[in-house]
């Protein structure tokens, strides 16, 4: 099984993106940090690469998407707790980036996100040990016709 995850995203301007996430308490691994890339520090084998455009274009030769009117992805995090959600969407707000949606409550399951300033969307889930989830409906005992 893997050892660590590196999530490698693209960001306009590095300083500011490091900035930003230090306000929502991220720190950085200075071994992996340059004026090209910073190394966030998000859980103990989990890490996520910041890097300037031009750079993460070494990786690549498909063309960037633009975060800020395009999805790439959705990065989850999970949290400790509702209070740990809204208070790190609270940060991002405070240090520059946007909450697009209001918050959704699943009784088992409590989620906010938001942009950073490059538009990357972030989700942030809590979920809640005491609350069992809701059973699926039972699947159709008909195969799909092909």
């Amino acid at each position: 099984m893997h050892k660590q995850i590196f999530l490698n995203i693209a960001v306009d301007n590095l300083e500011r993106s490091k900035a930003f996430f230090a306000k929502l308490g991220f720190t950085f691994e200075p071994r992996f940090t340059d004026q090209n890339a910073a190394c966030m520090i998000v859980g103990e084998n989990i890490f996520t690469m910041l890097l300037t455009k031009p750079f993460f274009s070494t990786f690549t030769s498909k063309p960037l998407s633009d975060p800020s009117t395009s999805t790439e992805a959705l990065i989850c995090l999970s949290c400790d707790s509702r209070a740990e959600v809204d208070d790190l969407v609270a940060k991002a707000v405070a240090a520059g980036g946007t909450a697009p949606r209001k918050p959704q409550d699943y009784g088992f399951m409590y989620g906010h996100g938001f942009e950073d300033p490059d538009g990357h969307i972030w989700e942030l889930a809590f979920m809640d040990p005491n609350v069992p989830m809701p059973e699926r409906p039972a699947e159709s005992a008909t195969p799909a016709a092909n």
